[in-house]
Formats: structure tokens, sequence, C-alpha cells
């Protein structure tokens, strides 16, 4: 069955590239409603943005959202992980700023707090989106696939020259519970070069060593390091479940990454929706539905969380 929250709940942080305070708040929503951002800020244009792929202009350092009046929302990504995660079909994300907060750089902190609250069960079926047939996006050097399969599943490659990250490979069925515990709590990263060129143009301006881990050549400057040994390849994982979120219902199907990132992943959602035959919308059986993220979440599964 479909689920919301039981009752809604804030998170306050800093926006990681507007460095803007800001404060975000999810609510629970009707069956069938969706996910929907709305702007409280902003009272003379529609302030309502829906979480769709096609409603993503390109960039390449986090997910933008913009609606038909210019209203923006950017750096959704890792809520939208914690709501499919968690398996949160339905929700209405209320904030006061043009930017989701980036907390500690994870999705665990959205994951805790919707977990604290609870889901509520909406006696409506769940339907999903199956991949039929197998379509692959390329930017440069890097691609992405989504081929058939009976639930999520993902593999991930990364490959950086920076000996701190290296090249790293994991696999993930997402069912079960599984990106509770093993992808939720890894953190965003990146190179003090890269951080350096951001903020002069003005970017990164809110991030810091409390909310991102970052290396340079052989070092991890963050103190405390990685909270894994690939916690960077699970952070990639994290943000494709945010961005393929933005398909518009769960999706049956194997996701392949090489060298991925935000843009290939919308670029890759866009070409599915435009590939004749390559989806269908079911009604997923209870067997579907079981392998979908976020059910069988437990509260149990925070304890393995950082």
């Amino acid at each position: 069955m479909q689920a919301t929250l039981r009752s809604s709940i804030s998170f306050t942080g800093t926006g990681l590239h507007t460095g803007r305070p800001v404060r975000v708040t999810v609510h629970p929503a009707a069956a069938h409603f969706g996910i929907w951002f709305r702007r409280s800020d902003v009272t003379d244009r529609d302030n309502l943005i829906s979480a769709r792929f096609d409603l993503v202009p390109e960039s390449q350092l986090c997910t933008r959202l913009m609606n038909t009046d210019g209203v923006e929302v950017s750096t959704v990504e890792h809520l939208m992980a914690a709501l499919a995660g968690t398996g949160v079909h339905n929700a209405v994300v209320e904030l006061d700023g043009p930017e989701v907060p980036i907390l500690d750089g994870s999705a665990a902190p959205f994951v805790r707090g919707i977990l604290s609250r609870g889901l509520q069960r909406q006696g409506a079926p769940i339907h999903a989106i199956e991949v039929l047939k197998p379509v692959t996006a390329t930017v440069g050097a890097a691609s992405a696939t989504l081929s058939p399969a009976p639930g999520l599943t993902m593999r991930f490659t990364i490959d950086f020259a920076d000996r701190a990250i290296g090249r790293q490979t994991r696999f993930a069925d997402l069912a079960n519970g599984r990106f509770v515990r093993e992808l939720c709590d890894s953190r965003t990263f990146c190179r003090q070069s890269d951080v350096d060129q951001m903020r002069a143009k003005g970017l990164a301006l809110g991030g810091t060593y409390d909310n991102a881990v970052v290396v340079e050549g052989d070092h991890v400057l963050t103190p405390g390091g990685f909270r894994h040994a690939d916690e960077a390849v699970r952070h990639k994982m994290l943000d494709a479940l945010g961005d393929l979120a933005l398909a518009g219902a769960p999706l049956l199907a194997h996701f392949e990454a090489e060298r991925g990132g935000h843009m290939l992943t919308n670029r890759l959602l866009r070409a599915l929706f435009q590939t004749p035959g390559a989806t269908r919308m079911v009604e997923c059986t209870p067997e579907q539905a079981a392998r979908l993220p976020g059910v069988g979440v437990k509260s149990a599964d925070l304890a393995h969380v950082a």
C-alpha cells in the first residue's frame, strides 16, 4: 500500500551552495498525490514544484527543480533519497528558501526524522514503473543504463585520480531496508581544489568539514575521515536513488553507472521515457512491492547509521 508520514517533521540547517539558513518541513499528503515542494517564501507566483525529472534544468553539482513560473528548489537529492528509501510515496515538502539544507551531507538525518514520525498506510495500491528494455545515456566518459529487473538494484563505479578515493564499485539490492542500513549515512564528498573553484563562482558557500568529506590527493582533510572505506561510491548511489525517485513512481529496474552523476541520471530518465516501449506502469503485486526500497524498513535499521 502507498504510504505517507503520520505527522509532519521539520529540519533546519544551511544550504550547501547558497550558505543561507533554511527550514524544511515534510507534511503528510493524500494517496496518489506524489511528492511536491512548496516555497513558503514565494508569494507572488506559483510556489508549488512537482518532484519530476522533466522539471530539472541541467546541473552537475546538485539536482535542481524549477516550475513554469521560474520558482526553484535545489539540492533535493538527499531528501528525495530519504523519502524513497523509507517508502514515502506522498508528501508536501515546504521550505522557506531556495535550497534544501545539507545537514550532515548525507540522507541519515532525514531518514531518522521520517522514521521517528512513522508511516501511515493509505489503502491505495503502489504503482511502479517497470523497465521493459535497456536504455543507456552517456556524458563524455560517463555512462548509465536502466534495464529490466524484478526490483530496484544498482551497481555503481567511480574512478578518481585522488588516491584517497580511487576506483570503487558497489552493488546493492535496495529491498528490505538496505538503503537505510548501508547507504543513507554516506556523505557528499569533493576535492579541496573543487571547493576553491566553486567558492570563486559563488557556490558551496555553506560547505564545511561537518557536511562534506574533503580530499586532496592521498589525504582526507575532513577530521575523522570516511565513515566507510567506500563511502564515496555509497554516496553516489544515494544520490542516484534520489535522482531516480524523480521518475514519479518507484522503478522496477537495474541501474548501472560508470562515473555517473546528477546530470547523467537525469538524461537517462529523459531517454527512458522518450524510448517507445521502454516502460509501462504496473500495479505492484505483493511480491513486487516487497522488493521496493523502503518496504520492510525497521527502526532497528537506524542502529547501523552514523
